[in-house]
């Protein structure tokens, strides 16, 4: 089997990347982590690259003139390193139109709600002031715009009665360490097909419903 070679962005702590090395620690996962770039330096992302083994490389955005001007570097490096996948993991920066375009397809990203909902920023706390029942936490393929790319895997978390952003946002991020690793063994697979605007994904899905409250 010939392994998918995959680089994570990142810009903190990189609690998702460990879920992807972990993953990829297993020789018949479809990818490997091949490289991890941070935008940001001396984040403990870099830190957990280097314990697993894995090529780490900071990359200051400040260092350069303009938004596009970082992101052409970026496909740069991507480019002379063979990188087939690029996941984003807590990687705080836009991604020009540019970048986003020559990626497509192959860029992915983990953002800590039910998309379309609560898009941004802050969403733990956007979903307590909504009052709703059940949040959680997606996988898409990123688009230039901010959030808005086709859906891969969903998880959802019930929101407890005395929730705090805390309680709530630890609950999430339990989630997006199950399907982001999910979600990249479905791409490297070759089980991810477009149907228009929407994400076909060829593998069986839960039947049923998921309610909150329990009836």
């Amino acid at each position: 089997m010939t392994r998918r070679r995959v680089c994570v962005l990142v810009s903190g702590r990189g609690s998702n990347l460990q879920a992807l090395l972990d993953a990829a620690a297993d020789h018949a996962y479809p990818a490997e982590i091949a490289l991890v770039l941070s935008n940001v330096p001396g984040v403990y992302a870099l830190e957990r690259a280097e314990k697993a083994g894995v090529p780490a490389l900071s990359l200051p955005h400040r260092d350069f003139p303009s938004r596009e001007a970082f992101d052409a570097a970026v496909d740069a490096i991507l480019t002379n390193a063979g990188i087939d996948i690029v996941c984003l993991a807590g990687f705080m920066r836009l991604l020009s139109p540019a970048f986003a375009a020559k990626w497509a397809g192959r860029l992915i990203n983990v953002h800590p709600a039910l998309l379309p909902a609560f898009k941004g920023l802050h969403t733990h706390r956007r979903a307590l002031e909504a009052g709703v029942k059940l949040h959680g936490c997606t996988v898409h393929l990123v688009t230039p715009e901010l959030d808005d790319g086709p859906i891969l895997v969903q998880a959802a978390v019930p929101v407890l009665p005395g929730d705090d952003e805390d309680t709530l946002a630890a609950r999430v991020l339990e989630q997006e360490h199950r399907i982001y690793p999910l979600a990249l063994r479905l791409l490297a697979e070759g089980r991810v097909r477009m149907d228009g605007e929407r994400v076909v994904v060829d593998a069986p899905g839960p039947t049923g419903a998921l309610v909150n409250p329990a009836p």
